[in-house]
């Protein structure tokens, strides 16, 4: 009769495999623009992003339309952070005030505060990696721009490899970074 092997040490070899699956970056290029705005500081909330894409698993969509993880391939960081952080370094750069992530570093209040609100991040069947959402802005004070907006952003990628994936996110959450800029700023 053969022993059934002890399930720590299935547990263990099942963990030590997800440790070494490469993991990637969100990693925008930097924005080609300065746009001024009323406000001398704005907030960006941490990005709500839909179960699937929230996940440290690459997600993509099969050529049935079901949302699967890419095989042994991991995000770097956690994915509501990182792009939380991309995109408040993107529109920090990309506009005339502060901008910073939640919870807010600075002293005072800020002038504004933006959330982003994500329906779908996803790379599809399709070699299309779609990003689409609506993005809120809140000022008191001073008029930061239309109050919300839809995105509906569609980046092409080389495949559907984790890399081409990442590429493709990346891109798309500076053209959201663009689109919001544009938004606040003149």
């Amino acid at each position: 009769m053969m022993a059934k092997p002890p399930m720590l040490l299935i547990l263990s070899l099942a963990l030590a495999a997800c440790g070494n699956a490469p993991r990637y970056l969100i990693d925008p290029p930097a924005p080609q623009m300065r746009l001024t705005t009323a406000a001398r500081t704005i907030m960006l909330r941490d990005v709500s992003l839909p179960e699937y894409a929230a996940a440290s698993e690459i997600a993509l969509q099969g050529e049935d339309g079901a949302v699967k993880n890419a095989r042994r391939a991991l995000w770097a960081d956690l994915p509501e952070r990182s792009l939380t952080l991309a995109l408040a370094r993107q529109l920090d750069a990309a506009l005339s005030a502060t901008v910073a992530a939640e919870p807010w570093p600075l002293a005072g209040l800020p002038d504004a505060e933006i959330e982003v609100r994500v329906e779908q991040s996803l790379a599809g069947a399709d070699n299309i990696f779609r990003l689409q959402g609506q993005y809120y802005v809140r000022a008191e004070e001073v008029n930061a721009g239309p109050a919300s907006a839809p995105f509906a952003i569609a980046v092409p990628m080389a495949g559907t490899d984790p890399q081409d994936i990442a590429a493709a996110q990346s891109a798309a959450l500076a053209e959201l970074a663009t689109i919001i800029a544009r938004g606040v700023g003149r």
